[in-house]
């Protein structure tokens, strides 16, 4: 029951946070024509989210090290929401740069938090699988998004259902009541704290220590390259299919369906092959397909039904890179500093992706937009293979076997797991 109820918290959390980071940029081609921005305004909006959100990645990561994961996740997810709700308000560039800056500070540390608890909670055998299936989630919440704006650009006009869609932002805070009543601290977390209830005033450092500093360096290229690719396409798909393709909205809200649907599948699918092939096989094979296939879309002349329909691969293979994350980078690090060196790694890679968006807006200008696109993603995706590479496979490991740092040599070996039930201990 407990592994149930954790699941489906952190589950709803990141969807939650989706729909309300993907808000923009369903919204990002209205603020363009209404605003009069420019590309490149509109890409260092999405890339400002996406710095703060490394910064509040890194502190919630340190903080759940020290009070609890349970305790931030409820924290990260009541802030973003409010700073979600809070742009609606705004009247200019400056005023939504500013909150979706703090919003991104909650954005980061929700992903900190959850993903720890959940890899802390869920048995090693279905670790894989069940995290990455918490991350598919974030279909789920851009579903929600295009739905919403869908249904609310159909029924308001543009200059005000904007604001709309913002102020549905405030939603998830009431999912923290559900949380605070239902989900515990991990075990494992608790041990931790029984047997070394104070910890140490300099923490974060220790992952810049001598058994964890490459860890820690390889985890954050591996994240920087896996996201780099990603937030191009999350940032600027609906745009590309509306100012490239002449799309309409419901158009523009079809095709991006089509494209959540291979996300939601690319989440799922390449968690369960995490487990069976192990993470670095995975990674592989997800990053080659996601460079090949995003190449394709925006590079090659195809008409809009080819679009469509290579729209579910898109968005399978470029999930498909960060579902095996989670599990990964928590199997790299002690309990004790697990939540830090986590949120540290993911946040880091978020930080450098985060500039990826904002470079497509500037090349979009002398390239295209499709075409700076295409290089920029596909790119990114060669950092995924050089770090997996130099990275050690951690599936099957105990968590508490991260305690020793040279302990790639040893892990034991491993059988295919079960079919995972999420309420089994």
């Amino acid at each position: 029951m407990r592994e149930r109820r954790t699941f489906w918290a952190c589950f709803t959390g990141w969807a939650l946070d989706a729909m309300d980071v993907q808000l923009y940029a369903v919204i990002m081609p209205t603020l363009i024509a209404v605003w009069g921005m420019s590309q490149a305004q509109a890409g260092t909006l999405g890339t400002a989210a996406l710095l703060f959100s490394s910064v509040g990645g890194w502190l919630a990561g340190i903080l759940a090290d020290r009070f609890g994961r349970a305790a931030v996740l409820r924290l990260t997810i009541v802030w973003f929401a409010l700073f979600t709700f809070l742009s609606g308000f705004t009247q200019s560039f400056d005023q939504l740069l500013f909150t979706r800056s703090m919003q991104g500070l909650g954005f980061g540390g929700e992903w900190a938090a959850g993903a720890v608890l959940m890899s802390e909670v869920i048995d090693k055998r279905i670790r894989g699988r069940a995290v990455g299936s918490v991350q598919s989630g974030w279909s789920v919440g851009y579903g929600t998004a295009v739905l919403l704006f869908t249904i609310v650009f159909s029924i308001a006009p543009p200059e005000t259902a904007w604001r709309y869609l913002f102020f549905l932002g405030l939603l998830p805070a009431f999912f923290v009541l559900w949380i605070r009543r239902y989900v515990e601290e991990p075990e494992v977390f608790r041990e931790m704290r029984a047997t070394a209830p104070e910890s140490p005033r300099l923490q974060f450092l220790e992952i810049f220590g001598p058994g964890l500093r490459r860890r820690t360096i390889l985890a954050s290229m591996l994240a920087a390259g896996g996201l780099g690719g990603n937030y191009v396409v999350l940032t600027w798909l609906a745009t590309y299919l509306k100012t490239v393709r002449g799309l309409s909205v419901l158009g523009t809200g079809g095709y991006l369906g089509f494209n959540i649907i291979g996300s939601f599948l690319g989440y799922v699918i390449s968690a369960h092959l995490s487990d069976w092939l192990g993470r670095r096989k995975t990674f592989v094979i997800m990053a080659c397909a996601a460079a090949v296939t995003v190449a394709a879309y925006t590079l090659l002349p195809l008409g809009n039904t080819a679009v469509l329909l290579l729209g579910f691969p898109l968005g399978f293979f470029q999930s498909g890179i960060i579902a095996g994350m989670g599990a990964t980078f928590a199997e790299l690090f002690p309990t004790r500093v697990r939540a830090t060196g986590q949120g540290f790694a993911y946040n880091t890679g978020r930080a450098v992706g985060s500039m990826v968006p904002a470079l497509v807006g500037v090349l979009a200008a002398g390239l295209g937009l499709g075409t700076a696109m295409g290089l920029c993603a596909a790119s990114s995706y060669v950092f995924v293979l050089i770090a997996t590479a130099m990275l050690p496979e951690t599936r099957g490991r105990e968590l508490d076997a991260a305690l020793e740092p040279h302990a790639e040599a040893a892990l034991p070996s491993y059988a295919a797991p079960p079919v995972p039930t999420f309420g089994a201990k």
